[in-house]
């Protein structure tokens, strides 16, 4: 237990403090994205724009907000690798996103749990594999990784 709470960079009491505010921002983030997505897709839908550009577009906008926020508020960076993150960025939504699609068709189709109840169940799993996906890879910074394990030691 002890090597993978290190491996989530949780050392001791404050570390595991800011994990959580660090995943509880991300979460704000993700619902910020939420309403953004929906109000992009019903706003074009309502304007006569076929449904699936919509889904493309409202994707591509919250995902954009999402690379903002999420590199600026939750996990701070400051280097000059935008253009690599951002595409790492859309590579883990758009992973979660396949994902959490599969998920819903397992949980409505296969299963036959509610599809209103469904995505709540999904974003209980797909929310942390896309945290974990965006600090560990698509905002990871090594040299930070280095200077805490040279503290440890």
């Amino acid at each position: 237990m002890k090597k993978l709470l290190n491996k989530l960079g949780i050392y001791d009491l404050k570390s595991l403090k800011a994990f959580i505010v660090q995943l509880f921002k991300f979460g704000m983030v993700g619902l910020s994205n939420t309403i953004i997505y929906f109000t992009v897709y019903y706003s074009l839908v309502f304007f006569g724009v076929y449904y699936i550009l919509a889904n493309f577009a409202s994707f591509v906008i919250g995902v954009t907000n999402s690379f903002y926020w999420n590199r600026k508020y939750v996990f701070k960076q400051t280097s000059e690798k935008k253009r690599t993150q951002f595409i790492k960025v859309f590579f883990a939504y758009g992973f979660t996103l396949i994902l959490s699609t599969s998920f819903l068709y397992l949980m409505v189709d296969i299963i036959g749990i509610s599809e209103f109840i469904a995505p709540i169940i999904n974003i209980c799993f797909t929310t942390p594999i896309n945290f974990m996906l965006n600090k560990f890879w698509a905002f990871r910074d090594p040299g930070v990784s280095k200077a805490r394990q040279s503290n440890l030691k």
